[in-house]
């Protein structure tokens, strides 16, 4: 395998994935493509040298429906021989997306690729593709063969039998409030955040979902949102698989989770001989792209083998990576990562994370990739590594060396 390199990285702002969300009325297949626009307009690329743009979209239904990498690339008047395809990986796919186009073109298989994501979380609501899908149907039943349930009680499950609090969380996910906030307020996300520009003309600039208000006392003051449905049911369908954790203890509530928001990125990838053939200067190199799988279970522990399985490839530690994107999925997921490896936890989401900006689910790999990006070159750092739980029981990673 040869190399691959990241020449650049964009990404809309986040808006609430609501119907008065600041991106509600810009249908996601505009989305995507005002980051293949952008790309090309920074970078200076002819889009018909691009083989392939890979997007990763979670609710592949109604207006995410159809292979909208495809119809992405027609909407940015692309020329028509530019293939497209849509991956889905749960939380992971925009990741995902990244790794594929960063592997065909290390091995030689193409010279330049557009890997990305996009979710319009306020137009197809989660859950929407999983309508009329039945886990216990033929021989294997998968539902209650693997116990099965959501990943709000995962998330719990985990807090449970890791030892993290709710005080913990609700710590965790104060600061992610706070670094947001500063993050925004010193300009930190103005290198990769492109404007969009709505029908009446306003232009979004400005991540919607921030609240600096939701602090300790506030958000210590919220109801656990799993409690209710895992003690009536779920909890022990749960600790059928863990029957060492007596009793699951609800943590999570709607401010220490992940925000549901809209957003789109894009990130532009070469090899040796597209740095030669088109002149490009790379930002970083890619050193390792992984997935792994988990019990399906407890879910969300997949960033711990993932982020190891990473650090092999690469031949690195814990203790080399500079900055660590883990992904806000649930407060109880990072911590217990940061525990779990040992990650000091002033290399951890230094920017804020997904509780306070929001997870638009198939962007959101893509996106934290351009956030390290930008802040390991801030900081003349080196080596960042990007993580994310995954519906299903998996984990994936990604880890990029920012070059000079």
């Amino acid at each position: 395998m040869g190399n691959s390199y990241i020449i650049d990285a964009v990404r809309t702002p986040r808006g609430k994935g609501k119907k008065r969300g600041t991106l509600a009325s810009v249908h996601p297949q505009e989305l995507a493509a005002a980051t293949l626009k952008a790309i090309q307009s920074r970078t200076g690329i002819d889009p018909k040298t691009v083989e392939e743009v890979v997007m990763g979209c979670v609710s592949q239904v109604a207006d995410q429906a159809a292979c909208i990498a495809r119809y992405a690339v027609m909407a940015a008047h692309w020329p028509k021989d530019v293939p497209g395809y849509t991956v889905n990986r749960f939380c992971g796919s925009g990741l995902q997306a990244l790794n594929n186009v960063a592997n065909h073109v290390a091995s030689g298989a193409m010279e330049l690729g557009v890997g990305g994501g996009v979710e319009s979380m306020s137009r197809v609501k989660m859950g929407d593709d999983m309508i009329g899908r039945d886990f216990n149907v033929g021989n294997d039943k998968i539902a209650a063969h693997y116990n099965l349930v959501p990943q709000g009680i995962s998330a719990d499950l985990i807090a449970t039998k890791y030892d993290i609090s709710r005080e913990e969380a609700d710590r965790f996910a104060e600061s992610s409030q706070q670094k947001a906030h500063a993050a925004i307020q010193n300009g930190y996300f103005k290198k990769s955040v492109i404007p969009i520009t709505l029908d009446d003309g306003t232009v979004v600039t400005e991540e919607e979902n921030p609240r600096l208000e939701s602090d300790y006392a506030f958000l210590s003051s919220l109801g656990p949102v799993f409690k209710t449905i895992g003690e009536k049911e779920l909890d022990a369908i749960a600790l059928r698989s863990y029957p060492e954790v007596k009793k699951i203890n609800h943590i999570h509530t709607l401010g220490n989770s992940s925000g549901i928001v809209d957003g789109a990125a894009a990130i532009l990838v070469t090899n040796d001989d597209g740095l030669k053939k088109y002149g490009l200067k790379p930002r970083a190199k890619i050193l390792a792209t992984v997935a792994t799988g988990e019990d399906p279970t407890i879910m969300l522990t997949g960033p711990v083998s993932a982020s190891q399985k990473a650090l092999k490839q690469a031949g690195l530690s814990v203790k080399d990576i500079d900055l660590w994107e883990i992904n806000e999925a649930f407060a109880s997921v990072v911590l217990y990562v940061k525990k779990t490896l040992g990650i000091d936890e002033s290399k951890i989401n230094v920017n804020g994370g997904a509780i306070a900006l929001g997870h638009p689910l198939g962007a959101t790999g893509a996106i934290l990739t351009g956030t390290v990006l930008d802040e390991l070159e801030r900081r003349d750092l080196r080596y960042g590594l990007i993580t994310l739980c995954i519906g299903g029981g998996m984990g994936i990673a990604t880890i990029i060396e920012r070059l000079k």
